[in-house]
Order: structure tokens, then sequence, then C-alpha cells
């Protein structure tokens, strides 16, 4: 059962009155206004409002909401229209003319003028974008232009991208957050200051903010976006956001309706919340709902192959591992079946280039074969392996623990804090390591390039020093590949080559899981695990 936890309720009091208080001055009627509020919890705290500075999902869910860049990303991963209405590019796929809308406006501001506002042109995309290389901005995401040759404003409504080569994931680097909009007058005006007075062009805009207590963002009602029908977006009022950081204690809240959403299963609630299969328990079906879907993360093992560890060098222990524990068991006793087995490659479930086949599936006598095959060749009747994790992944790790001792290899189990794990990795110190990879666009080369032989740790993000000329080849060729299934195949073939000589461990592809009451609409559910409030209804 969830222990009671004592909370501040004083923060989610605070919170809705001055909401209501935004909706009633000046008319009794509107006593009853909580249908048009969607309130949730962020229990990482918030922090900056710069799209410029978006790096955490939590702030990455606070500025998608009030701003927007010149694309962007469905629920299915397509990348769509946004400031740019339109877009061409050229043969050689190196340069992108984006065709602006003339409907988009910041929102009100005192410094705009009289009108308060202005339309968005191209010249502020241009400042934006180099705001993003300014070095005294310091901003992370800096990344997303390094392929980038030029960047200019043709006119008010043309805005153009030209790329040192040919780069065909480049639509989607364009709908991080890192991208937005944002105007020159008013970042200038504010300077560091802007991180607490955002102006953008997005579904909301901001109201309020006491830092580590409370978030409250009001509809813009000059947005450009219309539903399928013609009805302008948002639906909403306003979005308020409070700052809880316990997660058993912000579940407490979402069960008795104080807020709308959870995002997450969280192992001090997971039990309570769900069946061992991952469905609903009864007590919970009448007042929410679950939605769940693929995300764009990878968990696993990895070999560090330039290790002087035998059994780290020997494919056959690195193959006999993969063969031999049941993912499908772990995922049901360990996550309550959140989560998909890793039974393809490195590529999760979601993205173009996936393969369910590829990888490896529980073969517990060809495991011991491979351990003994091992034994045999190298006189070595004792082989040892030791992995290295965290606090949090310790269960994971012992259950392949015992698992594998039942082939006949010896393991061992190292627990270290995160950051030491991060720092080890980095420099080849962990000859076998736990490890996850969170997409950072969307697209199957992100995750390949964990596997391209210029990309050695601790220079890049090659931390398994995995090197084969053919996978060079074909991540090379991919770059210039225009065909979207094409490239797909290519992807596949790729991630193949990499399971057959197993420098890693897959243990799940991750699953977004949310959690909404009953009168929520049009909450939806994508890979990248992205927060979209514009179409989102509340119910009466």
């Amino acid at each position: 059962m969830i222990k009671h936890v004592t909370i501040q309720i004083i923060n989610y009091l605070s919170i809705s009155c001055a909401v209501l208080f935004f909706f009633s001055c000046g008319n009794d009627t509107n006593h009853n206004q909580d249908h048009l509020v969607f309130k949730y919890n962020e229990h990482k705290n918030i922090g900056s409002l710069d799209p410029a500075f978006s790096k955490d999902i939590a702030d990455i869910w606070a500025t998608n909401q009030l701003f927007n860049g010149l694309v962007q990303m469905d629920d299915n991963l397509n990348v769509m229209p946004c400031i740019a209405k339109s877009w061409t590019i050229s043969e050689d796929a190196q340069t992108y003319n984006f065709n602006l809308r003339n409907d988009v406006f910041f929102h009100k501001h005192q410094l705009f003028g009289k009108d308060s506002t202005r339309t968005v042109i191209a010249k502020d995309v241009e400042y934006s974008l180099n705001r993003l290389l300014d070095k005294q901005i310091a901003s992370p995401g800096s990344w997303i232009l390094s392929k980038v040759d030029y960047f200019k404003a043709v006119n008010d409504s043309v805005f153009q991208i030209k790329l040192k080569q040919a780069f065909p994931a480049f639509l989607g680097l364009l709908t991080m957050k890192y991208c937005s909009v944002v105007p020159k007058e008013i970042v200038e005006h504010y300077n560091t200051d802007f991180r607490a007075n955002p102006i953008g062009t997005g579904p909301f805009k901001f109201k309020r903010w006491e830092e580590n207590v409370k978030l409250v963002f009001r509809k813009n009602n000059l947005y450009f976006e219309k539903d399928k029908l013609g009805k302008s977006l948002p639906y909403l009022e306003a979005v308020a956001i409070t700052f809880l950081p316990d997660k058993q204690s912000e579940f407490m809240q979402f069960a008795q309706g104080n807020i709308d959403f959870v995002s997450g299963l969280d192992a001090s609630y997971k039990d309570e919340v769900l069946t061992a299969d991952g469905q609903l328990r009864s007590k919970y079906e009448n007042i929410s709902n679950l939605i769940r879907g693929p995300y764009l993360n990878t968990e696993y093992l990895a070999f560090y192959l330039d290790s002087e560890v035998s059994e780290v060098q020997s494919k056959l222990i690195r193959q006999a591992v993969n063969y031999g524990f049941d993912r499908n068991k772990m995922m049901i006793y360990l996550r309550n079946g959140v989560g998909i087995p890793a039974n393809g490659g490195f590529i999760p479930k979601g993205l173009p280039g996936y393969n369910e086949n590829i990888g490896f599936t529980y073969k517990p006598e060809k495991a011991k074969q491979l351990v003994q095959q091992f034994k045999d060749e190298t006189n070595n009747n004792a082989p040892e392996i030791t992995i290295t994790t965290i606090g949090n992944y310790l269960s994971f790790c012992e259950y392949i623990q015992r698992e594998l001792q039942k082939t006949g290899l010896i393991v061992n189990i190292d627990v270290i804090p995160a950051a030491t794990l991060k720092d080890a990795k980095a420099n080849g110190k962990l000859d076998l390591f736990r490890a996850s990879w969170v997409a950072d666009y969307p697209d199957a080369e992100n995750y390949l390039s964990l596997y391209y032989s210029k990309n050695f740790a601790p220079n890049g993000p090659n931390y398994t020093h995995f090197k084969n000329d053919q996978f060079d080849a074909w991540y090379e060729q991919a770059f210039t590949e225009t065909s979207p299934e094409s490239r797909a195949l290519l992807y596949t073939k790729m991630d193949s080559l990499v399971m057959q000589e197993a420098p890693i461990i897959p243990l799940f592809y991750d699953e977004v899981v949310r959690f909404t009451r009953k009168n929520v609409e049009g909450l939806g559910i994508n890979p990248i695990n992205l927060l979209e409030l514009k179409q989102v209804k509340k119910k009466r």
C-alpha cells in the first residue's frame, strides 16, 4: 500500500487559487473553472524557461508550451510544419529553404510597442540560431548546428540553411526545443533573466513562476494553429505546475484528483498500481487511464573491447551472456511488464531500422555450450566477469547474475555511484557496465553512432571501442542515402552486424507510461516523451 506522506498542501491550494483568480476576477459566475486548467507536478526542478537551455525533460516540457520552431514532431515522429508552413530540399540534400507563415505572433509584451506584439519573420529565426552558437550564451544545444555551413534570412518570409554535408536526420534536429524562435528585443532586454521572463509564440504564455513552488501558463489567444475542424488551439485556459520532489506524494495527489497527469512508473508505487503483467489494478481503473507506448531508450550492458580481460575479448562469452537469461521473465518480475524485452538490436522499437529478429533470445543450453567452448579453447575452467552498475539497476544485474551462473560463468557485481560510473565508462576503466541510451534526436543514426570507430570515448559516444570496417563504410553511406526506406534497411544491416559481434547485451527498450485522470482527453503519447498540451481537453 502507498504509505501516507506528509505534504505541503498549501502549494496546491495557492496555485489553484492563483489560477482561479485569473479567471474569476470581476466575474462571480466563474466559480468552477477546474476543467479549463491542466495541472501536473514536476518532481525535478525546472532550471530555465529559456529554450536555449532546454536540456532536461522538465525544462523541455515547460518550454514546449511556450515556444515554437520552424518544424515540429508529431506523435509518430513525422516532421511537420510549424512556423515554417513548407520547405524545399536541394537535390544534393544540403540546402533547405523554409517558407514562413505570416500569422505567427509573439506573446504580448510592452516592449513591442503600441500593438504589444509583432509577427515572426526570418530574421527572428536567424537571431535565434545565432544565439545557439554564441559562446557567451553557452547553450548546451549548440551541437545541433555542428553540421551547418551557414544559415540566413533570404527575406522576411524565407529562411535558408546550408549543410556542410548531407545529413538526413537534420529536420529531426530542428524539432528540438533548442531551435525555438525567440524575439531579439525581449531577450536583449532581460539578458540572463530571460530564463524567468520568456516570450515566445507557443500555445500558452508565461504568467507566474515561484521557483520550486508553482508555475502558471495562460492560454495564448493569438496562437496560429487550429484543429481539424478549424477551431483555434489550445482548448485549455491554463497550465499549472507544482514541484513536489517525492514521487510517492506526487501519485497520491494524482489519486486524490489534485493533479491530472503522472508520467513514469516509480518503484515506490508500481506494485500498488499495476499487476505483474502491466495492467491497472481494479482500484485505479475508475479514476485513471493508463497510456503506454515505445520510448526511444535502450537499456543495456556494454563490454569494453579494449579490455585486457580474455573473457571480455571473447565473442563466445559475449554471446553466451546474451543467450543466458530470459528477458521476458525479467520484465515481468522486475518491471511489471512495462518495457519491451530487447530481443532485437540496439535500435529501439519505434524507430525505422528496428528489427525484432536480429538479436538474442533465451537459449540456456546454447549459453552453456559457448561457455564450455571458451573453457576448452583457453584451458580456463573458471571464466569470470564483473558487471558494474548503479544501485537503481542492482536488481536487474542480480537476476542476470543468477541466470548466468547456471551456464558455468562466474559473475560478480560492483555497485558504484552514477557519477563515478559515467566517468569510468568514458575512460575505459570498466570491463562490463550498465548503460542506457536515450535518443538525442529521433533517427537511428543517433544509436548507431555509438559503434562508429571515429567516435571512440572519451571523445565520442563509442564506449565499447567497437571497430568494424564494414560497419564504418555503411555508417558513412547512410549520410548520403536520401531514401528513408533504403536508409532504414541500411540501419538494420548495421544493427545486425553489431549484434553478431555482441559488444553489448541489450536488456529492454523502455516505454513511456502515463496516467491521466478519467476526465482528460487528447493527451497523446510519443516515443520521445514530449508533453503536448495544445489539444488537451478536460471534461467537467
